[in-house]
Order: C-alpha cells, then sequence, then structure tokens
C-alpha cells in the first residue's frame, strides 16, 4: 500500500518582523495555527535564521515535536526574494519531494501569509502540479487589515506591490493607480520599505488629487499600531491634529474614492 502524500501547511507568521518590539503570539496567532506549526518537521522558507526566530516564539507557548536543530529547513533561492516567484520561472517541486514521501511541510514568509506579497506562490503551485493538499492556516495578514481599516472599497480592490523609486517614475505610477480608483472604485493597495515610507508619503501629498481619500496603515497588531483615513487635502491641511504617522514602521498604504 503506498504511504500518504504529505500536506504542504502555509503558515502565516506575525507582522513585527524587522521592528523593535515583537507583537505577543499568542495575541495575534489562533492557537490551532501554532499547533500546527509545532508538529512540522520540514519547513520551505525566504531565511532560516528569521524562522527558527519565529518556531523559538512558538516554541515558548506551543512545544515543538522536535528540536530546532534537528528540523529541516529549506530556503527559497535568493534571486527568487529579489524577483518574485509568481511569473512560472522558478521550478520548486523538488523543494517539495519530502511531501511526496509522506512528510508534512511547512512554507513561511518573513511576515503575513506566505505569498501574498511575499515569495511563496511557486511552492504552492508547485505543491498543486504534484497532486499534494494545500492548506491555508488563519494569521494576520497585513493587507487586508489595512483594506479593513481604511473605510475604501473592499468588494474591488488590488495589490500593485511597490511603486518605482525614481522620483519620475513614480509619480507617473502614482497618477495611474489613482485614475483607474477614481474611475473604477477599486482600491488600490501598495508597500514600501520602511525606510523610503516618508519619501512616498511626501509624493502622494504632492501628486494625488485632493479629493482622493489616503489611508496608511502602520506597524499592525502591535502594541504602537496606528490607522488613517482622509482626504488628501484633509493630510496636507492637518485639520485633524492627529498625531504623525509611525513611518519608520511597516505600513500598507490605500487609496480611492
Amino acid at each position: 500500500m503506498n504511504k500518504p502524500q504529505g500536506k504542504l501547511y502555509l503558515v502565516p507568521a506575525p507582522l513585527d518582523f524587522g521592528c523593535d518590539e515583537a507583537a505577543p503570539l499568542q495575541q495575534v496567532m489562533p492557537q490551532g495555527t501554532l499547533e500546527i506549526a509545532a508538529q512540522l518537521g520540514i519547513w520551505v522558507c525566504e531565511s532560516a535564521r528569521s524562522t527558527r526566530a519565529y518556531l523559538k516564539r512558538i516554541n515558548e507557548l506551543q512545544p515543538l515535536s522536535q528540536a530546532i536543530q534537528t528540523l529541516q529547513i529549506l530556503e527559497l533561492p535568493r534571486e527568487v526574494h529579489k524577483k518574485g516567484d509568481h511569473s512560472g520561472s522558478f521550478d520548486a517541486r523538488p523543494l517539495l519531494q519530502p511531501a511526496l514521501q509522506g512528510h508534512d511541510m511547512g512554507l513561511v514568509s518573513e511576515a503575513g501569509m506566505p505569498a501574498i506579497a511575499d515569495p511563496g506562490s511557486s511552492v504552492v503551485r508547485a505543491a498543486h502540479d504534484l497532486g499534494l493538499d494545500v492548506v491555508p492556516l488563519s494569521g494576520p495578514m497585513s493587507l487586508v487589515l489595512a483594506l479593513a481599516a481604511s473605510g475604501l472599497n473592499g468588494q474591488n480592490f488590488a495589490f500593485t506591490g511597490y511603486l518605482p523609486q525614481e522620483p519620475g517614475e513614480r509619480v507617473k505610477r502614482i497618477r495611474e493607480i489613482e485614475s483607474l480608483a477614481l474611475k473604477t472604485g477599486q482600491t488600490q493597495i501598495f508597500i514600501e520599505t520602511p525606510y523610503r515610507n516618508q519619501a512616498l508619503l511626501g509624493a502622494l501629498l504632492q501628486t494625488l488629487h485632493g479629493n482622493t481619500r489616503l489611508a496608511l496603515s502602520c506597524g499592525l497588531t502591535l502594541e504602537n499600531a496606528w490607522s488613517r483615513s482622509a482626504q488628501v487635502s484633509v493630510w496636507k491641511s492637518k485639520r485633524d491634529e492627529k498625531p504623525p504617522p509611525p513611518l519608520g514602521l511597516p505600513t500598507v498604504f490605500c487609496l480611492g474614492r
């Protein structure tokens, strides 16, 4: 009798990667997710180091089934991190051979849900192609949390990733997505690395129309989490006297009408 195949579990990670403070894991991660993660002995990830750090946090709440030193942790290639792996150019099937041999595996990214605004889609696609069961687990995902907090259209939205760094190209892209949002009502969601957040906010306030609604959510799930949604004219006038956003934290930007 053939041995049953293993499953690929998509394991969310807390949203505090790279932050000075860590969110209490028991407050942001469902117990069921922690229990399944603690049983997995084989992982596919962006960084073995950060994955071990996450598993140590899990172990404090839900003892791992085996010592961290004995876990098999497989890293995605560096070019997958830089260029993404949603185009189909990376063949992840060799990484999933343990699942074909009957072992359950976990896929994890640096923060939030793997394969959403993070690498991992190639692994999920390969699992389906190999006939493996893919099981997404519950946990925090910054894009959805920010959209919910924005007051913008949650029925029609798009994630546009990172905007260009070059100022001229960035302004052009801002105008493109604003035009799409105002014409169709589709909320546009995008992100930036924290040290560029201030420059991006400045470009948005200089480029967007005054009646366009702009929403920011910073440090989601952290104690000092911050969300604000207002028309650009209000952002620029600072009439609401709300404290400035903590832009040094991971931030999700949304715009629409």
